[in-house]
């Protein structure tokens, strides 16, 4: 048994990317993906400019507002662009072929977002948790009603642009090139944790919280190769952030679009670090539920 042969629906995502999978191709289209993606935010931020201000947009940064967060998350919608400019340009594939059998992807996705969603319902009916003060109400919930519409398309949009990234394009042209699993498993992985790296907010939390993110990614990663598209790991990644931007915000930074805030900050390490624990346990058991749901 060869290292990668446990995960046979993968080959359908990496089969079109193995005729040109030098590692020159990858490095550069990630210079594509950065080039793009940047490029594209700079211009944005510099028409609002031309209506709002600098500390305007630098309280965006922050995400404290609804308009703020929207913003924010639709600018994840440039990634997918750099990515399907390098796919074409450096590996002659589709902007689909990353994605996986279009029929396919949205039964995954729907039956794992079901079943996501249903484990949330069971945490939520559970006995009430103690966070060691109450939450603290943000927005109004008629507002945020009104505004969930769009909050859900800017999550999914940001979810969606990430996992295209990870688990889609460096995952992909990974394993064109690299036999083990070790490798296209790890090394995104590693990226993704690397890029939730938040000292400013997280303080002595933010190398925890890395590898909280470490463990997600490689769990995502997983999911992708049995499945053979992104569908499931989007959809995991849909319903965990809908509860993180939209239910449950932290005040420490993007929470303008959350109907309550936890009671304390990222960095407050007696207050976070206990809920790390849950939060990898609730990680493990949708990561099961979308195994159970991929099933074929």
């Amino acid at each position: 048994m060869t290292p990668g042969s446990r995960y046979p629906a993968h080959e359908d995502l990496v089969a079109p990317g193995r005729s040109r999978s030098q590692l020159w191709r990858l490095l550069l289209g990630l210079g594509v993906i950065a080039m793009v993606s940047y490029g594209l935010q700079i211009v944005t931020f510099l028409v609002l400019l031309g209506f709002t201000s600098v500390e305007w947009l630098l309280v965006m940064e922050r995400g404290s507002t609804p308009i703020a967060m929207l913003i924010l998350l639709a600018t994840f919608g440039f990634l997918p662009l750099g990515v399907g400019l390098a796919a074409r340009l450096l590996h002659n594939r589709s902007f689909f072929s990353l994605i996986g059998a279009p029929g396919l992807t949205v039964q995954q996705f729907i039956r794992t977002c079901l079943g996501g969603t249903a484990v949330f319902a069971v945490i939520m009916v559970l006995p009430p948790y103690d966070f060691g003060a109450p939450l603290v109400a943000n927005l109004h919930w008629l507002t945020w009603l009104g505004l969930l519409p769009l909050s859900l398309l800017a999550v999914l949009v940001q979810v969606s642009a990430e996992e295209l990234v990870f688990r889609g394009y460096l995952q992909q042209a990974l394993a064109a090139r690299f036999s083990h699993p070790v490798i296209w498993l790890g090394l995104p992985s590693a990226l993704f944790g690397a890029a939730h790296y938040m000292p400013q907010e997280a303080g002595d939390n933010a190398w925890l919280l890395c590898l909280w993110a470490m463990g997600f990614g490689l769990l995502m990663a997983d999911l992708t190769a049995r499945a053979g598209t992104l569908g499931p790991a989007i959809a995991v990644h849909f319903v965990n952030n809908i509860v993180a931007l939209l239910i449950l915000g932290s005040p420490s930074s993007l929470f303008g679009l959350a109907l309550y805030l936890l009671p304390y900050e990222m960095s407050d390490v007696a207050a976070l670090r206990p809920w790390l624990w849950v939060d990898c346990a609730t990680m493990l058991v949708l990561w099961l539920v979308a195994r159970l749901a991929i099933r074929r």
